[in-house]
């Protein structure tokens, strides 16, 4: 199998935006959103919304993001919760994650909503 992702792709997290960020050649080429929630000892990143722009499109980037996000935020000690379509569909394929998996509820939904309206 091939990689066949660009050359100079980076994934960068943004913690005070609340973002995965992933670059070609250091121009922004998309993100991952999340919101964060400790309950007790347990720590979740909810990803609810990820966008590659349009000229970016068709090279893999959704992936290598995605895939960048969920690995880092594992590493980190956070559990994953998807409610962003495209990370849903990503894991349902890739089950490397599955361990790490909470379901979707009603805090979530909350948590999703206060991120998105303190975003500009």
């Amino acid at each position: 199998m091939t990689d066949q992702r660009p050359q100079n792709v980076s994934v960068r997290n943004a913690p005070e935006e609340g973002s995965f960020d992933v670059f070609v050649e250091e121009e922004h080429a998309g993100s991952s959103l999340y919101a964060e929630i400790s309950e007790g000892p347990t720590r979740q990143r909810v990803f609810f919304h990820t966008e590659v722009r349009e000229e970016f499109g068709g090279r893999g980037l959704a992936a290598t993001l995605t895939s960048s996000a969920l690995e880092e935020s594992v590493r980190s000690g956070f559990r994953i919760v998807a409610m962003c379509p495209y990370v849903k569909k990503w894991l349902s394929t890739h089950h490397d994650f599955d361990d790490a998996l909470d379901p979707v509820r009603p805090v979530h939904i909350q948590a999703v909503r206060q991120a998105s309206q303190a975003r500009p």
